[in-house]
This record gives C-alpha cells, sequence and structure tokens, in this order.
C-alpha cells in the first residue's frame, strides 16, 4: 500500500500542466504561447527564455529600427550599398531561405521588393494618419521603384558572413518569408531545450508540437481565422500535431481609399495589391515554408494555387475568394475536425 500511494503520488508530481502567455511586441502582431510543463515558475522560466530568443529574430529582422551593437536588416538597407556588411549567420540564413523561396514562387515572394513595398507601406501610414485624405502611390514611382528589386543585386557571401547591395536602390523587405522564418527555428530550439508540447501563434503563423495535454495522443485543435470579420466562428477548425498553420490575408492590414479596400500584400506583376482572394492558408511541416506559400498563393489565381500545391508532397491549403467561398487542396479536409 505504501509502494502504491508512493508510485501515485510521484505520477501527480510529474504530470505537466497546462499554462499559456501572450506577448503584443514582436514582429508587430498579436503572440501566443500554449505549452505544458512541470510548475507555473517553470513555465514562467521557460516562457521567459523563449521570448527572448525570439526577440533576438525581432531585431535581426527588423527594416524598421535600428539597436545599438545589432547589424541588422535595417543597417543593410542603409549600409549595405556601399559595400560588405557583416552580420549575425542568422541573417545570411535568412536570406539564402529567401533565394529559394524566390525560385520557388517564380518571383512572386521576392524579398528585394522593398523599394516598392516601402511606397505603400508610406501610402498607408500617412492614411491612417489622415484617412480623409487616402491616396495610393504614384504608379510612375512604383514603376520606377521596380526597376530596383533584382535578386541578383543581393550579394551575400556565407564564408565571410557579410551582404553587399550591388544595386544602390535596393531595398530588403521580409515581411512574406521572416515571421515564419524566426518561427520555425525558435519553436525546433523550445522543442530541444524547453517543452516536450506547445502550440505557439505569432500573429498569423502557428506552429505546433506533442500533443494537447502532453498525453502521446491528443492532437491540437487550431481555429483558422474568419476572413469574415462579421462571422462569429472560425473558418475551419483543424487537428494537427508536429505542423504549422500560416494564413495571409486582406482583412486586416488595409487602408481604404475612395471607399475601396488596399490590403498589404502587393502583387508584384501589377505593383498593386492583390485581388484575387481574400485569404490563403496553408499547412504544412514548415513555418517558415507555409509563410513563404501563403503570400505566394495569395498573389495566384486559385486554379494556379491549386496546381502549385498538388505537386508539392506534405502541403495542402484553403483559399477563401472574396465571395467568402472555401477551396480546399486535394488533402485538406484530412485535418478538418469532425
Amino acid at each position: 500500500m505504501l509502494v502504491c500511494c508512493s508510485c501515485s503520488l510521484d505520477m501527480n508530481l510529474n504530470k505537466k500542466e497546462r499554462y499559456s502567455a501572450g506577448f503584443l511586441d514582436l514582429f508587430d502582431t498579436a503572440s501566443t504561447v500554449i505549452a505544458y510543463d512541470t510548475s507555473e515558475s517553470d513555465f514562467n522560466e521557460h516562457y521567459d527564455q523563449f521570448y527572448e530568443k525570439l526577440a533576438e529574430y525581432d531585431k535581426l529582422y527588423d527594416i524598421y529600427n535600428a539597436y545599438e551593437g545589432v547589424n541588422n536588416l535595417y543597417t543593410l538597407n542603409h549600409e549595405a550599398k556601399d559595400g560588405p556588411v557583416k552580420v549575425d549567420s542568422r541573417i545570411i540564413d535568412l536570406l539564402e531561405y529567401c533565394k529559394y523561396v524566390y525560385e520557388l514562387s517564380g518571383g512572386k515572394t521576392n524579398i528585394c521588393f522593398g523599394s516598392v513595398l516601402s511606397l505603400w507601406h508610406d501610402s498607408r501610414e500617412s492614411a491612417e494618419a489622415d484617412p480623409e485624405n487616402a491616396s495610393l502611390p504614384d504608379m510612375t514611382e512604383l514603376e520606377e521603384a521596380a526597376e530596383h528589386t533584382s535578386f541578383d543585386s543581393l550579394v551575400i557571401d556565407r564564408e565571410n558572413s557579410t551582404v553587399y547591395f550591388s544595386d544602390p536602390q535596393l531595398k530588403l523587405d521580409v515581411g512574406a518569408v521572416a515571421k515564419g522564418y524566426a518561427v520555425r527555428e525558435v519553436c525546433k530550439w523550445a522543442e530541444e531545450n524547453l517543452w516536450t508540447s506547445a502550440a505557439v501563434s505569432i500573429g498569423g503563423n502557428i506552429c505546433t508540437f506533442g500533443y494537447k495535454e502532453d498525453d502521446g495522443n491528443s492532437l491540437w485543435n487550431i481555429g483558422i481565422e474568419n476572413p469574415d470579420t462579421t462571422a462569429d466562428d472560425y473558418l475551419v477548425n483543424v487537428r494537427i500535431t508536429n505542423l504549422s498553420v500560416v494564413t495571409s490575408g486582406d482583412y486586416q492590414r488595409y487602408y481604404m481609399v475612395d471607399g475601396k479596400k488596399y490590403c498589404h500584400i502587393i502583387n508584384p506583376d501589377t505593383l498593386m495589391p492583390s485581388e484575387y482572394m481574400t485569404s490563403v492558408s496553408v499547412i504544412c511541416d514548415d513555418s517558415a515554408l507555409g509563410d513563404a506559400l501563403s503570400t505566394t498563393l495569395f498573389n495566384m489565381p486559385i486554379e494556379d494555387g491549386k496546381a502549385m500545391i498538388e505537386g508539392m508532397d506534405g502541403v495542402e491549403a484553403v483559399w477563401v475568394d472574396k465571395e467568402y467561398n472555401k477551396t480546399y487542396s486535394s488533402g485538406f479536409e484530412e485535418y478538418i475536425e469532425d
């Protein structure tokens, strides 16, 4: 009897409980971490470590702010035209991954498009400050900026860990890839060092590993945000583990000009906000790839996007058109919660 009681007590002591925490100050988005840990104090300690690790990536991949003692993407956009700039290996890793994404997407997702995107960013910020005088960027200026978006102008030297812009007017904007890439790297580190089971949501990037209840059996239930903001339920609920769900849409970051909505995702072919659909969500085992693909698919007709996804292993997607009709890739519905 004493031995049995001792065993029961040990099992209770080893049982992990569910904890959660959130933040708003990294990657300019609302974020939540859910994880199973041995105590609240252990979770808080691990959560702080997770936050600090993600904050490192946030600083490195920031194109809008400089940080003392850090050569980040802001530094590159201001100094790499003058000569090679020494950077952290995590920037080299990201830029090389973005080159892979550029080739995979046929140029639909291009981090060297910053000169165009900055014009849209400035117009959107001006509209937010003064909605009555909201306006679109000048097309002539957009076309001139588009002349300075070649990936060949981005010179990456892995051996010396330097980056150089051979076109002085080149600008980087990694918004279509960096968040998902950082989530992938930090979640991989967290699984190795902090938790056995967790679900992390960094804006529209959700990464899962382990199991809900930490029981080796219960899949995570993930609600994909509904682009119809008048709806009171999720677009769809999926059950997953060791997979990521990433969504791109036109319903959060946009501004209005003469009663028309202009979203933040710019089609490189038209230099205008993409108008094919209202959201795309991708399921795959790599949040960096999911992030890149959701943007790529957003800039393509659904038929072309479906053809692309059907040619890839382990990747599924759901498209939502302007009338909120859903289109699934062939294997997506296998993840839908019954």
